[in-house]
């Protein structure tokens, strides 16, 4: 492949004829934020070029290698954020049910799924999404560890979210007690499962908050472009657009059902919050999905955050404690 260094990354490989991105770190934002674009600068992650669409066998390559190491850091994660995890199924439906220290059961529960283009990254090695949520609002997060693509496709994924809910409802839960939260391609599967539970009859979430949700899977989009150069993580030409059509397996990628940016939200909608950062592509995704959920009556919140990366609420930054606590209180305040 031309422009590609003959190293492979696990599957992914590196590639060279990237120009190197001209990352402005400003003064405006925590000392530890801008350490971290320093880092992310550095890194360039966003040279990374992942397999073809249809590429199993290299997706295996490349999602076994990032789940390998991330595995020490689990734990160091669970106990700084003082919570219990354990593996279970719901709705035989693979998750993580992680409990902060000293909960006890009010039959408020968060579902929670994480970020990863659809294609990578597991319920475990994300736990520095969704262990903060659970010990700043003392909640019991349940983390869904759906399918990936390729190996599976949209409507099977979305069905396992649904399928966690409607097995929580047969436990007695109600509907206004359940919250959803999602990072990144799990804002978008969080988004699309709110709309199928609506549509199915089950009704709503009691919250949903997306953080820098992926919820249109085209280029389409302002920031998509003008912050391209300024991104040091995402690309999407080499990962955004291959995952895409993984995800969708032959759908266009502006059909509702796999960028629920196009959706119609006037049936109805769970109480949202937006959280995203001026550094991230998905910027002008986040707000025009919050234009969209205003449009239909919701009065959503957008929750903006100066110099911030795509998920940074992952990262050991003020702004994610910040962040991470309004969260919590979004959840605390609706699950009433």
């Amino acid at each position: 492949m031309e422009g590609v260094s003959s190293g492979m990354l696990d599957g992914a490989v590196h590639a060279d004829s990237i120009a190197d991105r001209e990352i402005y770190v400003p003064n405006t934002i925590s000392a530890a934020a801008r350490d971290l674009l320093l880092t992310g600068k550095e890194a360039k992650a966003y040279k990374r070029i992942y397999p073809a669409a249809d590429d199993t066998a290299a997706w295996r390559l490349v999602r076994n290698g990032m789940e390998a190491r991330s595995a020490d850091d689990f734990q160091k994660v669970v106990d700084v954020n003082g919570v219990t995890v354990s593996d279970t199924l719901i709705g035989g439906v693979s998750v993580i049910d992680i409990r902060p220290h000293g909960w006890k059961d009010n039959q408020r529960i968060v579902v929670f799924f994480h970020g990863g283009a659809f294609t990578l990254h597991s319920a475990r090695s994300t736990i520095a999404h969704s262990a903060p949520v659970a010990r700043a609002g003392n909640l019991r997060i349940i983390s869904v560890d759906y399918a990936k693509a390729p190996f599976v496709c949209w409507k099977q994924i979305q069905q396992q979210g649904v399928d966690v809910f409607r097995a929580l409802l047969a436990r007695g839960y109600r509907m206004k007690h359940i919250g959803i939260c999602g990072a990144s391609a799990g804002g978008g599967l969080a988004t699309s499962i709110v709309l199928n539970l609506r549509d199915e009859g089950m009704g709503t979430p009691g919250a949903c908050v997306l953080w820098s949700p992926w919820v249109d899977l085209t280029k389409d989009g302002d920031t998509q472009h003008t912050l391209e150069d300024q991104d040091p993580i995402l690309l999407y030409e080499g990962l955004l657009d291959r995952s895409a059509d993984a995800y969708a397996q032959g759908l266009d990628l502006r059909d509702p059902r796999v960028s629920p940016l196009y959706a119609d939200f006037k049936k109805g909608f769970s109480p949202t919050m937006i959280q995203e950062g001026t550094k991230t592509v998905f910027l002008s995704s986040s707000i025009r999905l919050y234009q969209r959920l205003d449009e239909a009556g919701n009065k959503p919140v957008i929750d903006m955050y100066e110099g911030m990366v795509h998920v940074f609420q992952q990262f050991p930054l003020p702004e994610a404690d910040y962040a991470i606590r309004k969260t919590a209180a979004f959840f605390n305040a609706h699950l009433k």
